[in-house]
């Protein structure tokens, strides 16, 4: 793995767990603003660094990228703006996100599930689509418990 292989799966794992911890904190109604502003962080840099790969072509990845870095815009200005509904669906959308690109690159990097989806489309998308529904839910039930507040 080169350096930059390193930092970014790093800092996309980082990103992940505190994720799952500001999504925690949502469903309890707490802010954790440290967590919060690691998860943001993380989650951009992610996002940039997957940017100083070689680029032949347009890939999944790269349109990932795209969408989670515009995602992330809206989560900032929903945060600085105190726009708590609008925070958890962009920030749990953008975790979602983190999460879809880290299933996809396990099925292709680890032989033992590569095996199972050696195209990259078999269980893979089930998976994901799993991961959506997980996090969509835990979106709209935070929402609707509206016990969250950005600030």
């Amino acid at each position: 793995m080169t350096p930059l292989t390193i930092v970014h799966v790093l800092i996309s794992l980082a990103g992940i767990g505190a994720g799952l911890i500001v999504i925690a904190g949502f469903m309890a109604g707490n802010r954790f603003p440290r967590w919060n502003l690691l998860f943001l962080a993380a989650t951009t840099a992610t996002s940039l660094t997957g940017f100083l790969f070689p680029i032949t072509k347009l890939t999944p990845g790269i349109i990932v990228g795209m969408v989670s870095l515009g995602v992330l815009a809206v989560a900032f200005a929903a945060r600085a703006r105190n726009w708590p509904k609008t925070y958890i669906l962009t920030a749990s959308a953008a975790e979602f996100l983190n999460v879809l690109v880290l299933i996809a690159q396990l099925f292709e990097k680890l032989p033992t599930l590569h095996r199972y989806a050696p195209t990259g489309t078999e269980p893979v998308v089930a998976f994901q689509g799993s991961a959506l529904v997980f996090f969509a839910t835990l979106a709209v039930t935070a929402v609707r418990r509206s016990v969250y507040t950005v600030v």
